[in-house]
């Protein structure tokens, strides 16, 4: 049996709410030491900083021993290394120290080690014109190719989290100060950056419509050359006049008008949307309850790759045929991101909702990991039964809805305007 980083995370938050928060420090000690492990693909040697995907235990019978194994991506689908693993460990140990109100651990020389060097992985500087993560398909849930490369929303709004995680428990000494003046530079630009490109709502859509292309110069207002006849036609009917989401993805002539729900709730829960955008979102949700929510929460992407564009971007995969898996499927799990939201937003009634429709199919069902189907009404094709974090997902959430005040070792308060240190030149006092 294998655990996942990411995976573990429902379960991590599950054992911290029921008072047992050994287990979810031995995970986070157990996967800082993994962290050390040797990381080659093929030749090829990745950065201190990767966290494990997932790890093992792997039992040697003649000398009756145990050892964890760890998976870098060397035996992942594709061989690609998971971007998220990194973030959602920062994001769970301020979990941990939050709802404990233990610091020693996110204090000790080990973890401030471990944040470091995740954070160098993502704070390097490169050929990048813009603040947020380039990434291959592949490197988050959407562990298959689904057409996410480039700069997908789930990993951005990882990202903003993590920063601002770290920005709480790094200790401003020696390396850490360097990393906490960089967090601050980095979070600036990257808050602009989503802020403003990443939305989408009915008066930005006519705007993108109205481009002009081919534009030079700073006055350029179609910023990323993005050509309007590229809009699909579904967003159109998609978009509400009151709603509005962080699309999927943003880069260079292209934008992904999907809507991922992990990457809008993390958005929520991190304040990386605004108060305004959050409501938006909400609204949006709301709006297209049919669409995103269905029968079983929740849509993992909406819509669905369809016909030639499947072909085309999945490469065929049998596994991401339309309505199903990561292309449109809905997964359970994401229930308790969709609580935390709907609770940080002022609309517990939307979880319960939501939670109702949930108990109404996941027991009779057996907890499987992802349904099919528009509507989320058929249990998965290949859906695993009794899913770990389909389980604690749906404990999480009912039991941060019988008690919102859990919510505070998830979520991120409304953060001031975080601005970049400036420092004067020498030739400043010349």
């Amino acid at each position: 049996m294998e655990v996942f980083v990411r995976d573990f995370v429902p379960s991590a938050l599950a054992f911290l709410m029921n008072n047992e928060p050994e287990i979810v420090k031995n995970f986070l000690l157990r996967t800082v030491h993994l962290q050390s492990s040797e990381k080659m693909v093929d030749r090829f040697k990745l950065g201190a900083g990767a966290m494990p995907a997932s790890f093992k235990v792997d039992r040697n019978v003649n000398r009756n021993t145990e050892t964890l194994v760890a998976d870098f991506g060397e035996s992942a689908i594709g061989r690609v290394a998971p971007v998220d693993s990194g973030f959602w460990w920062i994001i769970l140990l301020r979990a941990y120290t939050k709802y404990t109100g233990d610091a020693s651990l996110s204090e000790s020389p080990d973890c401030q080690k471990c944040m470091r060097l995740i954070l160098n992985l993502c704070l390097s500087e490169g050929f990048d014109t813009f603040p947020t993560l380039l990434c291959t398909d592949g490197c988050s849930m959407i562990d298959r190719r689904m057409g996410i490369y480039g700069y997908p929303i789930e990993i951005q709004a990882l990202f903003y989290m993590a920063l601002r995680c770290a920005l709480q428990m790094l200790k401003p000494d020696g390396e850490g100060k360097d990393f906490i003046e960089k967090i601050g530079q980095r979070l600036h630009a990257l808050t602009y950056h989503m802020r403003n490109y990443f939305w989408l709502d009915f008066p930005h859509l006519n705007n993108i419509y109205r481009y002009k292309t081919e534009e030079y110069s700073h006055t350029a207002v179609n910023k990323f050359n993005v050509i309007p006849d590229s809009i699909p036609d579904w967003v159109f009917d998609f978009m509400p006049c009151r709603g509005g989401y962080f699309l999927g993805n943003v880069s260079p002539a292209m934008m992904d008008f999907r809507w991922f729900a992990l990457g809008n709730c993390i958005a929520i829960i991190s304040s990386l949307a605004t108060p305004e955008q959050s409501s938006a979102i909400m609204d949006l949700i709301e709006e297209r309850w049919d669409e995103l929510v269905g029968e079983v929460p929740l849509k993992i992407v909406y819509p669905a790759l369809e016909n030639h564009e499947w072909r085309i971007i999945t490469g065929c995969d049998p596994k991401n045929t339309r309505w199903s898996y990561h292309n449109g499927g809905s997964w359970p799990v994401l229930l308790w991101l969709l609580t935390a939201a709907c609770i940080k937003t002022g609309r517990p009634q939307m979880a319960k909702r939501a939670i109702e429709l949930s108990e109404a199919r996941l027991l009779k069902d057996g907890w499987p990991e992802y349904y099919d189907g528009k509507l989320g009404k058929f249990v998965g094709k290949q859906a695993r039964k009794f899913q770990t974090w389909s389980i604690a997902g749906y404990l999480v959430a009912r039991m941060m809805l019988e008690d919102p005040s859990t919510l505070m070792m998830i979520s991120m308060e409304e953060d001031r305007p975080v601005k970049p240190t400036m420092r004067r030149s020498a030739s400043w006092n010349a």
